[in-house]
């Protein structure tokens, strides 16, 4: 059987890129759009036709959706101001691609919620996840959601360990004492891929997060341990987050929204998830755990030392 035309929305991002990659792996044809196609080098020498276009830009989502049989949507703005402002990304910027995927005959939509997403999340972030699953289910269109937990692309390496092998200290904001869960993008990619090209897909809706509960202090000391450096930890205090996102708020939402969030006591709202042995064994899939994960990003580091 012929396989779909995917079209994967955000694909040089941290989920993007390895759907990319296992699509083209398996010789489904790709259209990956990109703000930045520049960047994509990577993924049109693999075969996949590399297009500009972003969801602040309904036209460039017509485009990309014309003649295409599967969607997946995976980028985000929580860090985003101006033009890609979280509320222009996440929430118009969506229902534009939803409104685009309908219009063109899209068999199936895949969209990349977040573990957590409710209407009275103390994030606005979160809460704008969940009502863009509401204004998809309303849509019509056929659609999978995912949940996962933080990427540990993101959460674990670039905004933690990344400090401490590169420049001998990771800035953490408050305590750094919450239990969270992390899950790495790649192995989120082989549920997305599964979710796009399977019928029926095997889930309508699945929560996604790896083995076990880590706080952000106890990854910058894994680090450390599997590095054998110091675990220098800065630390800047809750409150102080707190002044600098107001004062922040009107030129970078994006920033002042991650200081908010990460100035929050811990117990403002769960990061937990403890349904990884589950995944495994319903899905077949083996998880990256954290320890291998840091592992590597120490030896891509001395690597290129």
């Amino acid at each position: 059987m012929k396989p779909p035309h995917v079209l994967v929305v955000g694909a040089t991002g941290a989920l993007g890129r390895p759907v990319v990659r296992l699509l083209r792996e398996r010789g489904v044809p790709v259209r990956a759009l990109s703000r930045h196609p520049a960047q994509a080098a990577d993924l049109a020498a693999l075969g996949a036709e590399v297009v500009a276009g972003d969801l602040t830009d309904p036209a460039s989502l017509q485009r990309a959706c014309a003649g295409v049989q599967r969607v997946l949507a995976s980028a985000h703005g929580l860090l985003g101001r101006g033009r890609w402002r979280s509320e222009a990304v996440d929430d118009a910027g969506h229902r534009a691609l939803f409104a685009a995927a309908k219009a063109a005959g899209v068999e199936r939509l895949v969209y990349t919620s977040a573990h957590g997403a409710a209407p009275d999340h103390p994030i606005d972030f979160f809460r704008t996840k969940h009502a863009v699953e509401q204004a998809l289910a309303a849509s019509g269109l056929p659609h999978v959601v995912l949940r996962p937990t933080a990427f540990m692309e993101q959460h674990v390496h670039l905004f933690n360990g990344k400090g401490l092998l590169e420049k001998g200290k990771a800035q953490l904001i408050g305590p750094g004492s919450k239990p969270r869960n992390f899950v790495a993008a790649g192995d989120v990619a082989q549920l997305a891929v599964r979710a796009l090209l399977e019928d029926p897909p095997p889930f309508k809706v699945l929560s996604i997060g790896g083995h076990g509960h880590h706080s952000n202090t106890q990854v910058a000391e894994l680090y450390a341990r599997e590095a054998g450096i110091p675990a220098r930890i800065g630390r800047l205090p809750a409150g102080v987050a707190r002044t600098i996102a107001a004062l922040a708020a009107p030129l970078h939402p994006g920033m002042a929204r991650v200081l908010r969030l990460s100035a929050l006591p811990d117990d403002a709202y769960s990061e937990r998830f403890d349904g990884a042995a589950a995944l495994e064994r319903d899905h077949g899939i083996r998880l990256t755990r954290i320890e291998q994960f840091v592992r590597e990003r120490v030896a891509e580091s001395r690597g290129r030392g």
